[in-house]
């Protein structure tokens, strides 16, 4: 539980960022209750109790702006595949071996175990099942959006599909709370047909609830919508779905086409967009969600992020599924970003880190307006901090403090994280160990269960 509200806890720290000023050399940030009521130099902070971090980086907690947490279980059983055979692969096994709810929720709760102790407080999660989710947000304290996943290619599935959707979103809101929201997702463009993009993001909009994306993301998807060809067209003609009610000039094209983009989606991935794109998602207001080692691991390409931030869109960084990437670690996420955008722009000077740490925290918050509430250390807002050690080899000597988080120490354990004033992780070490270690040896047998029926696939 978080500290009574009259009680304070005042975290000092060698370095504060507050990501909305210059770092605070000898910093502190006072926490009552579950809110901040000072950031600042140490010397002027309130009397309280002290929690010294030593040679530490103390910061908001870092926002991922895109998870399935469900599917940490999947983690290292799906490589060597391409992109086409990986989410068949996946589904199969979802569907076959990973279906129970209890099991769900033991993944879920795993993925944001190994969050917090990585400094993430928020998590935006898109899920089929949503309620496991939810339900493992809750009981871990974090705080996140759960955007509840609809499928449906045939345009004849439409109704039914936005059926479902309004009852599993009706259910959900019993669950909901002011720290774990509900949202929705229209899949993507080889899942979800034309006509169910348009009456989700009607639905989106009259109930007010945050709508995601997955878009412009492979090649494959890519060609399915310009052409009409390719893996994920075949599959649909082996449905008996004609792929012509996909076509558009590229996906985003088609999302604008379908009315959606009025919904000012959240755009997962963003890789093959250009400036047309680029123009169409910033004249509706949407945002965008980088996830580069996702995309590298399948050779998807490197989001034009400079030229989205050029354009006035708000960007985050998430890691996607661990399934994909195999770690949820947000400032290996914003590594990787600073590297690919110096890679794609031939310039040393394109997202330096200090902006990528930016876009961990108050850029994400944007990304998923959940800012000015979040994002930054302010007085009043929630108490979400997290703390990153600079003692280690690999940090010194410490010239850059921006620097040292996001080249230096990007792996290591949060020294310390906070969720709503409770403190998650101390000395990287979780704080509720019991509940972790059932959940290490739950795990374990889902993933021998999940590591036959992988193997039985490959046979």
């Amino acid at each position: 539980m978080a500290e009574p509200s009259g009680a304070v806890t005042v975290y000092r720290a060698a370095w504060v960022m507050p990501m909305n000023g210059a770092p605070i050399a000898n910093g502190a940030v006072a926490v009552a209750g579950d809110r901040i009521t000072f950031v600042g130099s140490a010397a002027g902070a309130p009397p309280g109790l002290v929690v010294d971090l030593g040679d530490a980086a103390l910061m908001p907690g870092l926002v991922n702006v895109h998870t399935h947490l469900e599917l940490t279980p999947l983690r290292h059983l799906l490589e060597g595949l391409d992109f086409a055979q990986w989410i068949r692969t996946l589904t199969t096994l979802r569907r076959t071996a990973l279906s129970d709810t209890t099991d769900l929720q033991v993944g879920a709760r795993i993925g944001i175990a190994e969050g917090l102790l990585r400094g993430i407080t928020t998590f935006a999660d898109t899920s089929d099942t949503a309620a496991p989710v939810q339900s493992a947000l809750q009981s871990m304290g974090a705080r996140g959006i759960v955007y509840k996943e609809v499928f449906g290619p045939d345009p004849l599935q439409c109704d039914t599909s936005l059926a479902l959707l309004r009852e599993a979103v009706r259910e959900l809101r019993h669950g909901a709370s002011d720290a774990v929201r509900v949202g929705v997702s229209p899949h993507a463009p080889y899942s979800v047909s034309k006509a169910l993009f348009g009456a989700v993001a009607g639905f989106a909009i009259g109930e007010q609830l945050p709508m995601a994306v997955h878009l412009a993301e492979s090649a494959f998807e890519e060609e399915l919508v310009t052409r009409g060809t390719g893996p994920y067209a075949d599959n649909w003609r082996s449905r008996d779905i004609d792929p012509a009610g996909a076509r558009a000039r590229s996906s985003v094209a088609l999302l604008h086409d379908a009315g959606a983009l009025r919904a000012r989606p959240l755009i997962i991935h963003a890789v093959r967009v250009d400036a047309d794109d680029i123009a169409l998602l910033a004249a509706a207001g949407c945002a965008v969600a980088h996830c580069p080692v996702s995309n590298a691991r399948f050779g998807h390409g490197i989001a034009p992020v400079q030229a989205m931030l050029d354009a006035g869109l708000a960007v985050g960084i998430g890691t996607d599924s661990v399934a994909s990437n195999n770690r949820m670690d947000l400032l290996d996420e914003a590594r990787v970003a600073h590297l690919m955008a110096c890679t794609q722009t031939q310039s040393w000077r394109a997202f330096p880190a200090s902006r990528a740490l930016w876009h961990c925290t108050t850029g994400g918050a944007q990304a998923l307006r959940l800012w000015p509430k979040l994002g930054t250390l302010d007085v009043g807002a929630p108490a979400d901090l997290c703390a990153f050690p600079l003692d280690g080899l690999a940090a010194l000597p410490l010239a850059d403090v921006s620097d040292a988080l996001v080249h230096g120490i990007a792996g290591s354990a949060a020294r310390l994280t906070v969720a709503s004033g409770v403190v998650k992780v101390r000395d990287g070490t979780l704080i509720e160990r019991t509940q972790h270690t059932d959940d290490r040896a739950r795990l374990r047998v889902i993933g021998d269960r999940l590591l036959a029926a992988r193997r039985r696939l490959a046979d």
